[in-house]
């Protein structure tokens, strides 16, 4: 039994390193695109042939015979490379995770029923979000590549903020432990609602950035000049762009950056609208702390989302609020998960099982 709980100690702080971890890699992801730095390395997953950057003149002189087109800029290269050593660290840790996993799962000593499947999905999910970072550098930065790209880091965080939670649920032996009133439990399915609408949101920023369509509206609380006439849904979404040498800077006219833009912001206010009505709402009906305390924290973290979107455009996209409004869009989901995994829990289905 002392096994066990040690066992399950050890697999709860690897999942919670990595989950840490993930937080630093799509925070330096956020930091290498608002940079410009997508191409610092040409090539994947070397960085002009070598494991670090070009540093020497007989180093850059090489580099630059190897890639003409690309100037080496070494303060972008190391923004690349230090996101490569991140997510490849993640990558391993996800690795030892999984095997960890399994062994205990099949162990004939343990008497707790590890989940695997969960372990398995994250390290498929990684292993293509590696696969992606490859093409976000073969590809040019094609846009819908980089916003797969985006979408795979925040899928591999949210499942393992998924796989923690069942670990300690595990743990603390306390599947009982949140029963709320049954007016509570149809909240579930608003929330899990709520996290398909989140989702939309983010893969909207993740097509407003990768399209270079940020500053595209300038004003507030609409577009600037007469926008409604400038809105044109023809190639602002298209999937498969035309043939480029280089998407980086973007490749769409002006028009279709504003259709973008303005369709992520439409996004926030269906988003916020629901998210917020969704928190008050569970808040006002919770009868446990745990939910109470839940809902303030989506609450909250949707109102600071909110405050970066409105700061990007007033402040003209600063490097600390754009990539704040990554991070916290990340935490916002997180707190969503939390509230659905919460409320399926209090109505004693086996949703997540």
């Amino acid at each position: 039994m002392m096994d066990d709980v040690k066992s399950a100690q050890t697999l709860r702080r690897l999942v919670l390193t990595s989950l840490l971890l993930a937080i630093v890699v799509i925070g330096l992801g956020a930091y290498t695109r608002l940079t410009h730095a997508g191409l610092g390395c040409p090539d994947w997953p070397t960085c002009y042939g070598l494991l670090d950057v070009p540093q020497t003149s007989t180093q850059i002189a090489a580099a630059e015979q190897a890639f003409p087109d690309r100037p080496v800029e070494p303060a972008k290269a190391w923004n690349e490379m230090i996101h490569r050593y991140f997510a490849g660290s993640l990558g391993l840790l996800i690795a030892v995770i999984t095997l960890f996993s399994i062994k205990l799962r099949w162990s004939k000593r343990s008497r707790i029923k590890y989940p695997i499947f969960l372990p398995i999905l994250i390290l498929a999910m990684v292993t293509f979000q590696a696969a992606l970072g490859m093409w976000t550098v073969t590809l040019k930065l094609m846009p819908i590549v980089v916003m797969a790209h985006l979408l795979g880091g925040f899928t591999t965080l949210c499942l393992l903020f998924l796989l923690y939670l069942r670990l300690k649920a595990k743990g603390a032996n306390a599947q009982g432990a949140n029963l709320v009133n049954a007016q509570l439990k149809k909240y579930s399915r608003f929330a899990l609602l709520g996290i398909t609408i989140l989702t939309a949101q983010i893969a909207l920023g993740g097509w407003t950035s990768s399209n270079y369509a940020a500053m595209s509206c300038v004003e507030l609380p609409i577009c600037q000049g007469d926008w409604l006439s400038n809105l044109t849904f023809d190639k602002s979404f298209a999937v498969i762009p035309p043939s480029k040498d280089s998407y980086e800077f973007g490749h769409l006219d002006h028009n279709e950056r504003v259709t973008i833009h303005v369709s992520h912001r439409l996004g926030a206010i269906i988003t916020g609208v629901f998210l917020a009505w969704l928190a008050i709402m569970v808040f006002i009906k919770a009868r446990t702390h745990t939910i109470k305390n839940t809902a303030i924290v989506l609450l909250t973290l949707l109102i600071a989302q909110i405050s970066l979107g409105i700061s990007n455009i007033w402040f003209s996209l600063p490097l600390n609020v754009a990539v704040a409004h990554n991070l916290v869009a990340a935490c916002l989901m997180l707190s969503l998960i939390a509230l659905a995994y919460k409320l399926k829990q209090s109505s004693k289905e086996s949703f997540y099982e």
